[in-house]
């Protein structure tokens, strides 16, 4: 007799990104995002503007994303959804439909933590993907964190280090914010780099802990540098484009990478994985992969599509949960403010 198939609804609205999937036991059957092109303007997300995003764009991203999984919502065994961390309003808007679609259609809440789903996108069943094993470490990147996790377990999480201001992400964004990129400028600065020289200008790594990171100082040494130069030569920026990108982006890697080595000398842990929307830049792939010949480092890097802000990442959480029983009261609440251990 046929197994039955487990269906999880995956709903994730953290931040900009208005996104539904549905796992079928482990594999992904659809992953719907839609993105918010208002905040370009801005040179940044505005709140309040991707709140009423969301709205509009929740209803007719989660019908999509059944409709490709080939299932109906009758067929669903579960929902989850981001609880946090993240902008309150878009995960109110998330949390709210969440609650409402497992009340209507009387299965199980399970809330995940978005830090968690990051991380555990890597257990998502894809075709020549082998999963991390436990214990592994991971280096999660965003636009809002830079943490090096000891993962021992699906649902147990330790932090190593992390940064003690500014993200790595933030650190890409505002430098390509100085040298006038439109937003949002981590993937422009990336794009630049792989044509520059990354030795043509040096930037002053800062000097915090083994395993924890900092990016405020960097970013303002970057910003007296180009004022310097532009005061000197008004088209330093447009002359020197990829090479001023190509030494910023060799420099972050560079912090990433040396943290990378503390943790693997601290922990004894050989396994690497990299999580968050910065795990999709091309410098950090490749540094990584040179690191399995180098260092005997087993690497573990999600595909494109589960490195930014995805519902496959929350399915797959939920699916884990709920072969755990690990379900959420409809009492839940979003939390803005949330740890990857909690």
């Amino acid at each position: 007799m046929a197994t039955k198939k487990t269906y999880i609804l995956g709903i994730e609205s953290s931040c900009d990104d208005t996104s539904a999937a549905v796992i079928c036991d482990g594999e992904v059957l659809s992953n719907i995002v839609a993105n918010q092109e208002i905040h370009a303007k801005y040179g940044g997300v505005v709140p309040e503007l991707a709140s009423r995003a969301h709205q509009q764009h929740i209803v007719p991203v989660v019908q999509q994303a059944i409709e490709q999984a080939g299932i109906t919502k009758e067929d669903l065994h579960a929902i989850s959804f981001t609880k946090g961390p993240g902008l309150m309003g878009s995960l109110l808007v998330g949390t709210s439909f969440a609650k409402s679609l497992a009340l209507g259609l009387d299965i199980p809440l399970i809330d995940v933590n978005h830090m968690q789903a990051h991380i555990l996108a890597h257990f998502i069943k894809e075709k020549d993907t082998a999963f991390p094993p436990f214990p592994f470490v991971c280096l999660t990147i965003s636009g809002g964190h830079t943490q090096i996790v000891k993962v021992s377990n699906h649902f147990k999480f330790e932090v190593l280090g992390e940064t003690i201001d500014d993200a790595v992400g933030e650190a890409f964004d505002k430098s390509a914010k100085i040298l006038g990129l439109p937003y949002p400028g981590g993937p422009l600065v990336d794009k630049y780099a792989q044509l520059g020289n990354p030795k043509k200008f040096s930037f002053t790594k800062p000097k915090v802990g083994d395993l924890d990171f900092s990016f405020s100082g960097l970013k303002t040494a970057i910003l007296y540098f180009i004022q310097k130069q532009v005061k000197e030569n008004s088209n330093f920026i447009e002359e020197n484009l990829v090479d001023i990108c190509a030494s910023i982006q060799h420099t972050i890697v560079e912090i990433l990478m040396i943290k990378l080595k503390n943790a693997v000398k601290q922990t004894g842990i050989k396994h690497i994985a990299i999580a968050g929307g910065v795990s999709a830049n091309s410098e950090i792939r490749k540094r990584l992969q040179l690191a399995e010949k180098h260092f005997g480092w087993s690497t573990y890097i999600p595909k494109f599509e589960y490195t930014t802000d995805n519902a496959a990442m929350i399915a797959i959480t939920g699916y884990l949960k709920f072969l755990n029983n690990t379900y959420s009261d409809i009492s839940v609440t979003a939390q803005a403010r949330l740890k990857v251990t909690e």
